[in-house]
């Protein structure tokens, strides 16, 4: 495993050259990593230093038993100690952490979401930025910005309806209810849960199976399927021609065809 460089301490990127998977790691545990402009900043810069390279899958998570505390409320009350405007301060702020949840959204990759300890606010936000969730089965996660007497920012309104429904978005932002990870489940806002002591070897196997897929096919299909949203029907079927013919090309898809005929599994080399 190799580990690449970022411009902030406060989030580590790791890249395993073998797997060909990526792990961002929020790595600052005095503030439950806590999306502070550093945080916010790293993020952006792993994704930044992974785009266009042959990763095959990207997972986010937290160290020292947080996943992300959500914004830094410190952050804002020193900002306006030291002259911002109110307005300044939370324009500031929420344009930071906003922008690292987008950029994760949009990232090219196939992104996981390996969630253990709180995940609240913000940091809910990033893990629902992510493609997959995966949750320790004692983790927690909701959107309590009502708890400081906050409105939803950092894509919540976007997000969180898409994934659960507008009655149910609603409800957990008016209640601030921090979720279990089995109502989480019920909930559809994560995939799956594993048992604390499996946590880590359960998650390996699942980035696995994507991270040894047809990395093309499954890159181009997450792009698919998040233009789908914009498209009617027809229109997503024509894109979705359009991009066939290119994956067409890949030696992965010879590779699946060969496999396929042969009756063995597919070896896929990620091109």
């Amino acid at each position: 495993m190799t580990e690449a460089d970022s411009n902030s301490d406060a989030v580590r990127l790791d890249r395993d050259e073998e797997t060909g998977v990526a792990t961002i790691t929020l790595n600052n545990p005095g503030l439950r990593n806590a999306l502070t402009a550093d945080v916010a900043d790293g993020i952006v810069d792993a994704l930044d230093e992974l785009e266009g390279g042959d990763t095959r899958c990207v997972v986010v998570t937290g160290t020292e038993g947080s996943f992300s505390a959500g914004g830094d409320v410190n952050a804002m009350m020193e900002l306006q100690s030291g002259g911002w405007t109110l307005d300044e301060t939370v324009r500031h702020i929420v344009q930071n952490t906003g922008r690292c949840v987008q950029r994760l959204a949009e990232c090219e990759f196939p992104t996981v979401a390996k969630i253990a300890g709180v995940a609240v606010g913000a940091g809910a936000n990033v893990a629902i930025a992510c493609d997959v969730q995966l949750m320790s089965e004692e983790a927690r996660i909701g959107f309590g910005f009502r708890q400081v007497g906050l409105a939803v920012d950092s894509g919540t309104s976007y997000l969180l309806p898409r994934i659960v429904g507008d009655n149910v978005a609603k409800e957990l932002v008016f209640t601030g209810e921090l979720l279990d990870a089995d109502r989480a489940l019920d909930l559809g806002l994560v995939n799956h849960v594993y048992p604390d002591g499996e946590f880590d070897e359960r998650v390996d196997a699942f980035v696995e199976k994507i991270a040894s897929g047809p990395t093309v096919a499954l890159r181009t299909s997450k792009r698919l399927l998040d233009q789908g949203w914009e498209l009617s029907l027809s229109s997503a079927i024509a894109n979705e021609a359009g991009a066939q013919s290119a994956v067409f090309e890949t030696a992965d898809h010879a590779e699946g065809v060969e496999s396929f005929v042969g009756k063995r599994s597919p070896e896929f080399r990620g091109e």
